[in-house]
């Protein structure tokens, strides 16, 4: 079995600080990764930002700033919130580094080289702000101005000579990958999406623009710059030396495992993407998964409409792990998700305070006043007990499944239906009724105490500060946390004290309380 897992998120484009849509395709991804880790695989985590393109140059000439000056600035804001976000990314990338310039102008002259690229003239609508080409049925009229229907991003005419690649050249081969290969596009939709799109017809894609100077040079033709998708695609190659196919990182991760994207980008990563690898004999990744938007109301987050939540103002208010597991558990994967503040209070309230931390505190309590603060020993197992400790077991190869197949729903409704079944069972067992029987209230105990450190593990790739507190108890650490020993229902008893505990989560007053 490959124990290699390369993961990506989009990479981002800085012409505007970071949003909450970011910092969801970034948490989902980091959830993934550190899933992997818990798992014992060897994990590659790229993210980085896309800095190159008209979009870019005109964003810095608004600013008063060279490109460079104004995407060091930027590009920065999003490395920062990598680290706000706890991310586990073992890169970042930015396409104006030197290795990645050597990447894309190594797969332009071999795209060349094998006759996929020529010389033309390019005469069609270009949206900046989408940076991409729209067809004219792709297009309509919005209030004397034209604007791609996907988006209702202004385009503009563009008429100019342009190298092409010849995409209409793959389509057969695209079809024929996507059959071969049925797990290429999530979620179903998404691929439905695509393949009608690919049989409708492909046209030869413009590569390449002459109207402005910031990116990557032709190698061939210095008074072209290459089109920014080409561009930006390549650093998922890029991060790993390519064009070096000897090198380490190249050997051991590609292909990617999963591109996760959102579905706005879903064209070109499902369907360019693929096509310039093959065309550069290159094995396309394995997955590409096109998450649904981050809503406020109804509508997209975006710069342009002015309803952008900003993820930082969120943490510095209610914490960073409340609003991983917010994003995590109220979005469902694969769809769009309406987040609002009273939602989050709400989760925050049933899910961390009530259900969870509340678990934690009350067994703790109990074994301090009651064990003399000591993982008990001497325990014998009944019905009970093994039902809700096995469940765990029963349930771990489901659980790899299902996080291979990004069924992250699965994965948090276990452990939510994991952490209410706990609070159950204590309360179920009544150990404080069972005094005069040690032997009974051991086990209920040590059962319950088993059941924290499983669902602690569990929730260690959605919420890593407070699960590495929790397990804190029981002097455990972050190396000690492996999918594998949630199989184990005697993992506590070589453990001797426990810790006390703070609370993990304060419930929210609110102000109609």
């Amino acid at each position: 079995m490959d124990k290699n897992f390369y993961i990506t998120t989009p990479i981002y484009y800085p012409s505007a600080k970071p949003h909450m849509g970011h910092a969801y395709s970034s948490i989902i991804a980091d959830f993934f990764a550190r899933f992997k880790l818990i798992d014992n695989f060897n994990v590659h985590f790229l993210t980085g930002t896309d800095e190159h393109g008209l979009k870019i140059q005109r964003s810095a000439e608004k600013a008063g700033k060279e490109p460079q000056k104004f995407c060091d600035e930027i590009s920065k804001t999003f490395r920062d919130l990598s680290k706000i976000l706890n991310l586990k990314n073992t890169d970042f990338i930015r396409t104006t580094e030197k290795r990645h310039k050597l990447s894309v102008q190594h797969l332009w002259n071999e795209l060349e080289k094998n006759d996929d690229i020529y010389l033309s003239k390019y005469s069609g609508w270009y949206s900046v702000s989408d940076e991409a080409f729209y067809n004219e049925d792709e297009i309509e009229e919005n209030n004397g101005s034209k604007v791609a229907i996907s988006s209702k991003s202004h385009v503009e005419w563009v008429d100019e000579e342009s190298y092409f690649f010849r995409l209409s050249k793959w389509e057969k081969p695209l079809l024929d990958f996507y059959q071969k290969n049925p797990d290429f596009i999530s979620p179903n939709s998404r691929k439905n999406e695509v393949i009608s799109f690919v049989k409708s017809g492909l046209k030869d894609l413009s590569v390449s623009r002459k109207s402005f100077s910031w990116g990557i040079k032709v190698p061939s033709n210095n008074d072209h710059i290459i089109y920014v998708w080409l561009d930006a695609l390549t650093n998922y190659l890029s991060a790993l030396n390519y064009p070096n196919k000897e090198d380490n990182l190249y050997k051991t991760f590609w292909p990617a495992s999963i591109h996760l994207i959102g579905k706005d980008i879903l064209r070109f990563h499902a369907i360019y993407w693929p096509a310039f690898l093959l065309a550069a004999k290159i094995t396309p990744p394995k997955k590409v998964y096109g998450h649904g938007w981050i809503l406020s109301g109804e509508e997209k987050m975006s710069k342009s409409k002015g309803n952008i939540l900003d993820p930082i103002e969120i943490i510095d208010q209610y914490g960073l792990d409340p609003l991983r597991y917010y994003l995590i558990k109220e979005v469902s994967f694969g769809n769009d998700g309406n987040i609002s503040q009273e939602r989050l209070e709400d989760c925050i309230n049933s899910d961390l305070a009530n259900n969870y931390g509340n678990l934690c505190q009350r067994v703790i309590a109990f074994t301090i006043k009651n064990c003399d603060g000591k993982v008990p020993k001497e325990i014998n197992f009944q019905k009970a007990d093994l039902q809700i400790l096995d469940n765990f077991g029963k349930n771990v190869d489901k659980i790899r499944k299902k996080i291979d197949d990004q069924d992250i729903n699965f994965y948090i409704d276990f452990i939510v239906k994991s952490m209410f079944e706990a609070n159950k069972y204590f309360n179920d067992q009544e150990p404080w009724k069972k005094k005069d029987d040690i032997l009974r209230l051991n086990t209920i105990v040590y059962t319950t105490l088993e059941v924290v450190r499983k669902i602690s593990f569990l929730l260690y790739p959605i919420i890593p500060n407070t699960s590495l507190k929790a397990i804190e108890i029981f002097n455990l650490k972050e190396k000690d946390i492996k999918i594998s020993s949630i199989e184990d229902n005697n993992f506590l008893s070589h453990i001797d004290k426990i810790n006390k505990i703070d609370i993990l989560f304060k419930k929210i007053e609110k102000k109609n309380d």
